[in-house]
């Protein structure tokens, strides 16, 4: 029997087997999709993911393009600022395709030893027993272990098995994305930019190659009666990047996700935590939601141990106890940026505070480069980490 079973193999789930495998721990890992696959995403990972990607050794198999900061362009007004350093060293985000970094993470999982990492295995939802869960049940299978993760995004079975689903959210903001191919000789910048406008943003982020991902976030009035038609039409409106895509070979159909935004009744039960998209997400226009997969699933790893402890002490209170122990140390680590997030929302749905904020962003790139670093998981908001 497993010490660890595990519903769902992207970032956080395949990041927590190969962290929990390295340490002596007995894991199952279960996805329902083969690898690689596509998943509508922003694709750029801020610079904290990029730090557990250099210790996990998997950043150079992971590739992608360097990004050094974000540039925002609204209304005819133009700001932008570089991640603040981190220990005197430049800090990058990457641009990189996610069926590549989902690829890269499972088959890492698959070669930890200790790790059993299984694709096309759909995983139905946690066994519970006398208000305890005790395992996944897998077709006609259990498989049983003393720990349960929901890692299996969010429409997480595990979570509803659970009883944990949370209230929808009240504000209906979608997202939807697009490849392109840029025509030969297309510069691209090393930074992503957000194209601002009344009711929504673009989000452009540069790929390996000639590739760009173009993202638009919005709130449903903004774009219409037929959402996918909403992204050329916006794409149009924005001379510099219209200029920027003129030739380009579209490289993937129009796809998305609505709402943006995902609420839970907990994060973890008797027995059994969520994890990654399965626990919760804020609105992603800050673009922290790959990091904050990565950290809190290494923030796990080393709670387990202890977990496992408890549970194995005679008493389940004591593995029960580290879970909430966890869930409180994962509040404190999305904290600042959940803060950040929800002022950025606050100002996007008023133009005339986010015309002024612009212009104020403009003017003290200082105070710029530290709230992209908010963003990017490298400083607090009211300080360094």
């Amino acid at each position: 029997m497993a010490d660890v079973v595990i519903a769902g193999g992207g970032i956080a789930g395949a990041t927590l087997a190969i962290l929990l495998g390295r340490a002596g721990v007995r894991v199952d890992l279960f996805d329902a999709q083969k690898f690689p696959r596509e998943k509508p995403c922003g694709e750029g990972l801020m610079p904290a993911g990029v730090g557990v990607l250099r210790r996990l050794g998997v950043v150079d198999a992971v590739g992608g393009r360097p990004l050094r900061g974000i540039r925002y362009r609204g209304w005819g007004l133009e700001a932008e600022a570089s991640f603040p350093a981190v220990d005197g060293v430049a800090a990058l985000a990457l641009g990189q395709r996610r069926f590549h970094l989902d690829s890269v993470l499972f088959a890492a999982a698959q070669n930890t030893p200790g790790v059993r990492a299984l694709s096309g295995v759909a995983v139905d939802g946690a066994v519970v027993e006398g208000g305890r869960a005790v395992g996944l049940r897998v077709g006609a299978q259990v498989h049983r272990a003393p720990l349960v993760v929901g890692a299996d995004g969010p429409l997480s079975g595990v979570r509803r098995s659970l009883g944990l689903d949370g209230p929808r959210p009240r504000r209906a903001r979608l997202g939807l994305r697009m490849h392109f191919r840029l025509s030969p000789g297309t510069p691209q910048p090393d930074m992503v930019e957000v194209f601002i406008g009344d009711g929504h943003e673009l989000y452009v982020t540069p790929l390996p190659g000639d590739e760009t991902l173009v993202a638009l976030l919005s709130d449903r009035p903004t774009v219409g009666g037929e959402a996918r038609e909403a992204l050329p039409r916006l794409i149009d409106a924005q001379p510099v990047l219209r200029e920027r895509l003129q030739g380009a070979v579209p490289l993937t159909a129009i796809a998305g996700r609505s709402p943006l935004a995902l609420n839970v009744r907990a994060g973890f039960a008797r027995g059994a935590v969520l994890l990654g998209d399965a626990a919760g997400f804020i609105d992603p226009v800050t673009g922290g939601g790959m990091a904050q997969a990565l950290l809190s699933a290494e923030l796990l790893s080393a709670a387990v141990p202890d977990i496992l402890a408890g549970g194995q002490s005679g008493s389940d209170a004591g593995g029960d106890a580290g879970l909430a122990r966890f869930d409180r140390q994962r509040r404190r680590l999305l904290r600042d940026y959940q803060r950040l997030t929800r002022l950025l929302l606050f100002l996007i749905a008023r133009p005339v505070l986010a015309r002024a904020t612009l212009r104020l962003m403009a003017a003290t790139p200082r105070l710029m480069s530290h709230l992209i670093g908010v963003a990017g998981g490298v400083r607090g908001l009211f300080g360094r980490l």
